[in-house]
């Protein structure tokens, strides 16, 4: 991407060579991992990473552990835990990156949004760690380097007032517990 973003513009620059005109053709700015601060289960509180994509660079890095990553195209439907076909692409690019780091650990927290009992929503979340857990092993992933846990629906991230909220609820988070 980069590299053809400086080959876009060293054409430009070429094509402006004859001109009086010399400003410079600044790169576009690439955008960086948000951070929010989470508390996950048996983790206390923790920074997240919304996405899993920084997932290999943290494993090969040495920032302390845990670190805590939320799935950011996974999510599930309203009292399911089925992975859905269109959400299967992170989970698989997890299993890659997991593949080529084979001492990291992981908990999976699968959470609900508040429709529901706690008692409901409790094993609602457990499944939904445990769906990941068996897409990551079915990929190769040894059963033994993953833990999964419920969150529930005690930490919302939204507000469970409106549909989007819901859904931003019904979430998952991927915590690196060893390297």
């Amino acid at each position: 991407m980069l590299l053809a973003l400086g080959i876009l513009a060293l054409l430009f620059a070429l094509s402006r060579c004859n001109r009086e005109d010399t400003a410079a053709v600044a790169p576009a700015p690439t955008a960086a991992p948000t951070e929010v601060v989470a508390s996950t289960p048996n983790a206390g509180s923790a920074d997240a990473l919304v996405g899993t994509s920084g997932l290999g660079t943290y494993l090969a890095g040495t920032e302390p552990l845990p670190r805590t990553f939320t799935f950011e195209k996974l999510n599930f439907d309203t009292a399911k835990s089925n992975i859905r076909p269109a959400d299967a692409a992170e989970v698989n690019e997890v299993a890659a990156t997991l593949k080529q780091y084979p001492n990291a650990r992981i908990r999976i927290a699968g959470y609900a949004d508040a429709r529901g009992t706690d008692a409901a929503n409790m094993a609602l979340g457990k499944a939904r760690a445990d769906s990941v857990k068996s897409a990551l092993v079915a990929q190769g992933i040894n059963a033994g380097r993953i833990e999964t846990v419920s969150g529930g629906e005690t930490d919302p991230v939204d507000t469970n007032a409106t549909a989007g909220g819901r859904f931003e609820n019904r979430r998952t988070e991927l915590v690196v517990t060893a390297r």
